[in-house]
């Protein structure tokens, strides 16, 4: 689908829809991202409504449902809403595909070494079909893609990678998995948790049969809420083992005696939506939506590249992500050559920076609404350390 045309980047507006500025210098997006003022304007609005009226407005609820799916649509590059479905979180959208496929004992399946646990464990426990699992090493090989590619073979279904990976942010070229993918007839999946919403997205130039998101993280909108893209070639290839009265395209038509799934990613979605987050989630997506994705990416970028190039100044630093500019992502990770990140980590809570430790390494992951003068506090207490 178009994007709709970005306004004038009014980054005051922007920086003002984040009051948690106030509180200091949160840097753990990668986690849980702080809402916007629209999303909890919103959420605000939902609940005066539901308390005075109750569901009386229900059919607006549906109009905004429609419009959300149409958001995601955009944010992804689908082809249509008809491929967006919104469950709960990413992990039911890798467990609706790892449990729906039909496996048959000697197949296999491809993912990189040190996945999440939600982008690994539903793929482990397919073993017990007698489907083989390769996990590669994306980060000792000389080219990470030629090394997931090399792991394919005749009888592998399917790839599965985070497009960018949660504890040091490794990006992957998804536009070269994806053709290869296509062209042996490979089903490709993508964990996009740790982009969606920080890096322009388009799964159809990348040739993505399944992808999963939670909202809670870049998206700046709450838990309990996701998109999940599946495209229509490859729906008919899963089995539904959730059953309900939300998954038809009719879900209000309570008399149906025939009921039957949508064709639609709605076929997904088996009960009641959340309406909450829905409105919450429709908010924080104007936002990203109407600043446009391409500013929003190249704000995020920025951030990393100036944190790569002050970090890397500073003697007793290292960084510990992949600073190549095609592996950039939103998150940049380093060490102290001299102290252990968990005692770095509580000084930089103490200076009122919120950072994370994944492994060894400090995590840090700012959004698009901060910039070098947010980030030169970092600096400026890493050099005081």
């Amino acid at each position: 689908m178009e994007s709709p045309k970005s306004p004038t980047f009014d980054r005051q507006f922007i920086r003002e829809q984040f009051p948690i500025r106030n509180q200091g210098l949160y840097l753990n997006h990668a986690a849980i991202a702080p809402w916007p003022v629209c999303a909890q304007q919103a959420v605000s609005r939902f609940a005066e409504e539901n308390t005075a009226t109750g569901p009386a407005r229900y059919r607006d609820w549906i109009v905004r449902e429609s419009a959300l799916r149409q958001q995601l649509a955009v944010l992804t590059g689908a082809g249509s809403e008809r491929d967006i479905a919104l469950l709960k979180n990413t992990t039911e959208g890798i467990c609706v595909v790892a449990s729906g496929l039909d496996w048959q004992a000697g197949d296999n399946l491809v993912l990189p070494m040190g996945e999440f646990p939600s982008n690994r464990l539903p793929w482990l426990a397919q073993a017990e079909h007698g489907v083989g699992i390769r996990e590669v090493d994306i980060r000792t090989a000389d080219n990470a893609e030629e090394a997931l590619l090399d792991a394919l073979d005749e009888r592998t279904r399917l790839l599965s990678v985070s497009a960018v990976q949660w504890n040091d942010g490794f990006r992957l070229d998804l536009a070269r998995l994806g053709k290869a993918c296509r062209e042996n007839g490979v089903l490709f999946f993508v964990d996009a948790i740790q982009q969606l919403g920080a890096l322009a997205m388009d799964v159809e130039q990348c040739r993505i049969d399944f992808l999963a998101a939670d909202a809670h993280k870049w998206l700046l909108g709450p838990e309990g809420i996701a998109v999940f893209y599946c495209n229509e070639r490859a729906r008919p290839l899963l089995r539904l083992h959730q059953q309900g009265w939300h998954m038809t395209d009719n879900p209000w038509n309570f008399n149906q005696d025939d009921i039957r799934p949508s064709n639609s990613a709605k076929r997904f979605e088996a009960g009641s939506p959340n309406t909450l987050g829905q409105a919450a989630l429709h908010a924080s997506l104007e936002l990203l939506l109407g600043t446009g994705m391409e500013q929003v990416t190249e704000c995020i970028l920025q951030n990393s590249r100036f944190l790569v190039k002050e970090l890397g100044q500073l003697p007793r630093i290292r960084i510990s992500s992949r600073t190549d500019p095609q592996r950039l992502s939103g998150t940049i990770s380093f060490i102290h050559r001299d102290m252990p990140s968990r005692k770095l980590h509580g000084l930089l809570a103490k200076a009122g920076i919120m950072t994370a430790i994944r492994g060894d390494s400090i995590r840090v992951s700012p959004h698009f609404y901060q910039d070098e003068e947010d980030l030169d506090k970092l600096i400026e207490v890493l050099k005081k350390v």
